[in-house]
């Protein structure tokens, strides 16, 4: 092959290499998500975990973070609140604690009203828990059913919120039905079946 020709072939595979990617059957995919080793405190948190799924959060054209949700063999995506699960957040931005804070309880009421002293004591106990973010910052909540919310950034427990309604609202940010973000919920739940 000339050199121009080999230029142009090895630009003609690579730029068919996502559409390959994303042709490839679903178990050849799930395999793929198996074979990925979950961080060190999910590991040390849930063992035997695995991740179900994947996403980008993207706010108009600006990339925010990348998710991924791992979860154990009895998480059921329509009962969410009732199992162990890990939720990912590797941020693409840098974002202060208060900000992520505030916008967390603003998520969290679409699910329902939250009176306004109980706003006020999970917007404290978060802003204590996430510290601010830097590009390239990992945030991973675990959620214990019933029972609370632990924070780790890049590995190291930060805080933990001992409040069953606080998690499950919590978590519903990204995995309740009534989640504003439903394109990143069906990604993260890419392998679960739900009822709906």
């Amino acid at each position: 092959m000339r050199q121009p020709d080999l230029l142009d072939h090895t630009r003609r595979s690579l730029l068919a290499l996502p559409l390959a990617i994303g042709c490839l059957p679903a178990s050849v995919l799930a395999v793929a998500r198996a074979a990925l080793s979950p961080p060190p405190e999910v590991r040390s948190e849930l063992p035997g975990a695995r991740l179900h799924g994947s996403g980008r959060m993207k706010f108009l054209l600006f990339h925010v973070y990348d998710a991924r949700l791992w979860t154990g063999p009895q998480f059921d995506a329509d009962n969410f609140d009732q199992a162990p699960l890990a939720l990912e957040l590797e941020y693409a931005r840098s974002f202060e604690s208060t900000e992520i804070a505030a916008r967390s309880i603003e998520e969290m009421e679409r699910s329902g009203a939250i009176d306004a002293a109980k706003a006020t004591r999970w917007l404290a106990a978060m802003k204590q828990s996430i510290p601010d973010v830097s590009e390239g910052d990992r945030v991973t909540g675990i959620q214990v059913p019933g029972v609370a919310a632990r924070y780790f950034v890049n590995g190291k427990l930060t805080g933990e919120i001992r409040d069953a309604e606080f998690t499950r609202l919590f978590f519903g940010i990204w995995l309740s039905k009534r989640t504003s973000e439903p394109r990143l919920r069906e990604a993260l739940l890419a392998g679960v079946r739900t009822g709906s």
